[in-house]
């Protein structure tokens, strides 16, 4: 064999280049194309017209918050699936994992039979005065349905990485398992907790289906900015690809800041203090 390593020799072949050169072109040229229509000379007042900022405003608040609400979920779905061996483990993984897969609208409806003024929950929630349905708090249950699994699947896999020795040797000498868990594991793990979050974030940002069909499209309190560039496509193309791009440029940059060289397997400094 040659592969050796520190010798800059990847064990790829020349053929592949050719392949993912394509895929690179694939996901790019439709984003080229994108930029090459949009209007520059009105791109700024497009992106700063007041349905916009709203949109974009509502977007960022509402992804933040269901980026927390993925966070309190997430975090003990994920401890629990990579750490504790039960029956029917991968069946509830699967399920986790479902709104990867699911179409979004489909998530919608779900939510809507189960939050809605006849929904399995909104019946009692009618009565005790939440209404749920078509409100800003409808657009952040929906972007923590379909960005959870982000966040399981990116923490899940960085536990499953770090292993539990340092867990075991810190409960060896005497720490509770609370303790373990605040000091040893999430400090252990925190480059894919953070790049799970990330994720989350962006994928909250993006969502569209399950917000129009559960929240719908309220100005000002469940029309997100993807809502906003669907109406704007109908009556303004112009401001619907500058809206576009700004989305674009906002998911890069997010998606970018989870792309960190993650330092697992290495014990957090006075964990066992």
């Amino acid at each position: 064999m040659n592969r050796r390593s520190g010798t800059g020799y990847t064990g790829i072949p020349p053929w592949i280049y050719a392949i993912a050169a394509a895929g690179a072109v694939f996901v790019l040229l439709p984003l080229v194309a994108m930029v090459a229509k949009v209007n520059w000379p009105q791109f700024i007042p497009l992106i700063t017209s007041e349905s916009s900022l709203t949109a974009l405003g509502l977007s960022l608040r509402t992804s933040t918050a269901s980026t927390a609400a993925c966070i309190v979920l997430g975090v003990p779905l994920a401890l629990v699936l990579a750490r504790s061996p039960f029956p029917g483990q991968r069946l509830l993984r699967a399920f986790v994992l479902l709104p990867l897969v699911l179409p979004p609208v489909v998530g919608g409806i779900a939510l809507l039979y189960t939050f809605g003024r006849q929904g399995l929950l909104g019946k009692s929630l009618e009565l005790a005065g939440i209404q749920i349905a078509f409100s800003t708090t409808a657009v952040v249950l929906a972007q923590t349905f379909v960005a959870l699994p982000f966040l399981v699947v990116s923490l899940e896999g960085a536990l499953r990485t770090a292993g539990n020795k340092y867990e075991a040797v810190a409960a060896t000498l005497g720490a509770r398992p609370s303790t373990v868990l605040r000091r040893v594991t999430i400090p252990l793990v925190l480059p894919g907790l953070a790049a799970g979050a990330v994720l989350s974030f962006a994928r909250s940002l993006g969502e569209f289906g399950a917000t129009l069909t559960f929240a719908g499209s309220l100005q000002g309190v469940t029309r997100t900015l993807p809502l906003e560039i669907y109406l704007q496509r109908e009556t303004d193309a112009d401001a619907a690809v500058a809206l576009s791009l700004l989305l674009v440029a906002v998911a890069v940059a997010v998606v970018g800041l989870s792309y960190r060289r993650p330092r697992i397997g290495v014990a957090p400094e006075g964990a066992f203090r």
